[in-house]
């Protein structure tokens, strides 16, 4: 018989940390008829006929098999598409395990007797906000310390002299910039960032998960400074997320670094053998990236007719302040005739809406119902 033990006694299994710890949030994933889904960001197109044609081909005696440990077909493909070496490149079961990876390769976990600025910086994961929701989420998961600076109303970078006189840590051990950014949309000019890289002491990673919906990309900076890592991702852009296939690109030090810790057979073989097809596929995905940035700006025009504010955006969603009603009440509404879209309870979010770019006829019933929602 098993003895008894004051107070719940798995849960003094579990460390102090991660009793406290409040996990990442995602989006909603129903699977309801007729639904219409604006919230997480995907890619309303499937994966290119010859990206089908490569997952089943390998779904045969091979799955038997461990994958490519390595990935390094993947690795080399992606190589020569962005003008590296393979050693430039690691491959990640989706961008957000490299996310994990570096922090814990990157940044001490927080200890008590840190008192020198040094000390401090050691153990400091920094981002802006609001920005992309899993980065406290990664930081509390190692214990380490979090650095989070408010990001200017109209959500633009603030310049390198601005954040020196804001709570900025230049020596961060790791500093996360979302870029274009989430939720907001606005993209930063290369320039911009690659001041801010040069000021930077701490690794510096650029997430660029949205960035194919841009005018312009930062993945010189990681040829150009030691301590920046580009994020990239499979996901968003290129219809993969079922896959979980995302990379880095960055000096061969720093991935060899993430490469020691990551998991031996992180990333499975249909998702290589995806990403393959996807990259010889790319005149494919870039009709694509025109049609949603097309459809973005009219529907930016039409909500801007109404009256609502909409930010800049750069990616392939919008965030938008209603007019003549809240966000929340707006997304509830919108929730309530099928067609999901993403509201932030948080600070400088709570009065926006993100919405991803779908169909065409997804966006028109979308402004369809938004129009109904107002007259009523």
């Amino acid at each position: 018989m098993m003895a008894k033990r004051k107070g719940s006694f798995p849960d003094q299994l579990i460390r102090p940390l991660v009793r406290k710890l409040h996990g990442y949030v995602p989006g909603e994933q129903p699977n309801v008829r007729g639904l219409i889904k604006l919230n997480t960001n995907e890619n309303p197109a499937p994966p290119s006929p010859k990206v089908i044609r490569a997952i089943r081909s390998a779904a045969d005696r091979r799955l038997r098999f461990y994958p490519d440990p390595a990935a390094q077909p993947l690795r080399e493909a992606l190589a020569k598409f962005h003008c590296c070496r393979p050693e430039n490149i690691i491959i990640g079961n989706g961008s957000d395990e490299l996310l994990a990876l570096a922090t814990r390769a990157f940044v001490e976990p927080r200890q008590a007797g840190a008192t020198t600025r040094r000390q401090v910086a050691k153990q400091t994961v920094q981002y802006f906000t609001p920005s992309y929701s899993l980065y406290p989420v990664l930081a509390d998961i190692h214990g380490a310390r979090r650095n989070e600076v408010k990001l200017p109303g109209n959500f633009e970078l603030p310049a390198s002299d601005v954040l020196r006189k804001s709570n900025w840590n230049f020596s961060a051990a790791l500093t996360y910039i979302t870029t274009p950014n989430a939720p907001s949309g606005c993209g930063y000019a290369t320039r911009d960032l690659a001041k801010l890289c040069a000021a930077q002491n701490g690794v510096t990673i650029l997430d660029e998960a949205y960035v194919d919906f841009a005018d312009e990309h930062a993945l010189r900076l990681a040829k150009r400074f030691q301590h920046v890592i580009v994020s990239r991702t499979f996901s968003k852009a290129y219809s993969l997320c079922f896959q979980r296939v995302g990379y880095f690109v960055g000096h061969p030090t720093l991935i060899g670094a993430l490469d020691r810790i990551r998991d031996s057979y992180n990333v499975n073989g249909l998702g290589q053998a995806a990403a393959l097809a996807t990259l010889s596929n790319i005149g494919y995905y870039r009709k694509q990236f025109s049609r949603i940035v097309r459809l973005r700006e009219e529907t930016t025009g039409a909500l801007e007719t109404i009256g609502f504010d909409v930010l800049p955006s750069q990616a392939n969603f919008i965030f938008v302040e209603p007019a003549g009603l809240t966000a929340e009440e707006w997304f509830r509404a919108l929730r309530e005739r099928k067609i999901l879209t993403r509201w932030f309870d948080a600070s400088k979010a709570r009065n926006r809406l993100r919405i991803t770019i779908g169909t065409e006829a997804e966006m028109a019933r979308f402004l369809t119902a938004t129009r109904s929602i107002l007259r009523q």
